[in-house]
């Protein structure tokens, strides 16, 4: 009885969620896919992928990857970049790709704050296999056997293709920082048939957060990893996507090379909800040194779901960061105070 409700919840979240973007509980190891406003905010040449498996332990499971990369102008204040997503939701056969390009412009508010603009122009293909699926019409109603034909006009293979639109500003100053993103602008048509109006739900996020020096140490000291870089940082990521939201908030403390966090997801006022896949997130980061940083993170579900069920949620992301070139902005701190991994 407890796994057939474990099933039968999972088919509702995997219907729930197909029009959902990928979530990650490190949202700060992609900075791109958080806000196109943070491209080029390193102010260097930045690579990142990430992984997640949500739900390990249930025969069907959820899967995204990420890759990026960036690079600051600081001729042009401007940053570049690339980015490539890929989520799969092994129950429905249904998977998501998309290939972005976004930039972003930095304009100086003062002698230490900073105002960031950018966009992003992607483009997306849907992709599902029908032909292991077995639908209510396939089902015999007196002998229960599975016939051949469902009478649904899909085909095995199926996919559709579309652009898509983002924008985000992010505001910041040594110590501080606050962003917003709308994704999603133009809402396009997902949908696999042409008589269906399905569209890609309106996301709009707003993160922030603050970093606070227990050192005694300076900015220089610790975007160049000295052994006395000690800081805390709390942040949150708040998102609300065709009427789904969520709110990830937490702290990290960085005791290099090491550093250690705790976060919470889900909307505290409000009851556990497998909409809001509420969990508790342990996360673990280390600096290998010479700009690569690794960080892996736990997800404990504390939904209906049940972390002992689902095995929760495993994530893995990889940075390698490093100035390009020395001609111009060598030995500068970054304006941005972002996460160490």
């Amino acid at each position: 009885m407890r796994k057939y409700f474990t099933l039968t919840a999972l088919l509702f979240l995997c219907l729930a969620v197909s029009a959902q973007d990928i979530q990650y509980s490190q949202f700060y190891a992609a900075p791109l896919y958080l806000n196109p406003a943070m491209t080029g905010a390193s102010e260097m040449t930045r690579f990142g992928v990430n992984y997640r498996n949500q739900w390990p332990s249930l025969d069907q499971s959820f899967r995204a990857y990420s890759a990026y990369a960036d690079h600051y102008i600081f001729s042009a204040n401007s940053g570049v970049g690339l980015i490539v997503n890929r989520s799969e939701q092994s129950m429905a056969n249904l998977s998501m790709t998309e290939i972005g390009a976004t930039y972003s412009y930095r304009m100086r508010l003062g002698s230490k704050s900073f105002l960031r603009v950018g966009g992003q122009v992607s483009y997306m293909t849907r992709d599902s296999y029908f032909g292991d699926m077995v639908f209510g019409s396939q089902i015999n109603g007196q002998t229960g056997d599975i016939e051949d034909y469902s009478g649904e006009k899909l085909g095995d293979d199926i996919s559709h293709q579309f652009m898509d639109y983002s924008f985000g500003m992010m505001y910041n100053n040594d110590n501080i920082w606050f962003g917003f993103a709308a994704h999603h602008l133009t809402q396009p048509t997902i949908s696999f048939l042409e008589d269906l109006d399905s569209k890609l739900p309106l996301k709009l996020s707003a993160q922030g957060g603050i970093r606070f020096d227990l050192s005694g140490g300076s900015a220089v000291q610790y975007l160049h990893k000295t052994e006395n870089t000690r800081e805390l940082t709390l942040a949150f990521n708040y998102k609300n996507q065709g009427g789904f939201q969520q709110l990830d908030i937490g702290a990290q403390v960085n005791l290099q090379p090491l550093v250690l966090g705790l976060w919470y997801r889900g909307i505290p006022v409000t009851k556990a909800e497998l909409t809001n896949h509420e969990s508790i997130i342990g996360v673990l980061g280390v600096s290998l040194g010479n700009g690569l940083d690794v960080g892996y993170s736990h997800d404990f579900t504390l939904s209906s779901l049940g972390n002992a069920n689902t095995g929760g949620a495993n994530e893995v992301s990889v940075r390698y960061s490093f100035l390009a070139t020395k001609k111009r902005g060598a030995g500068r701190k970054t304006s941005m105070p972002c996460f160490r991994y």
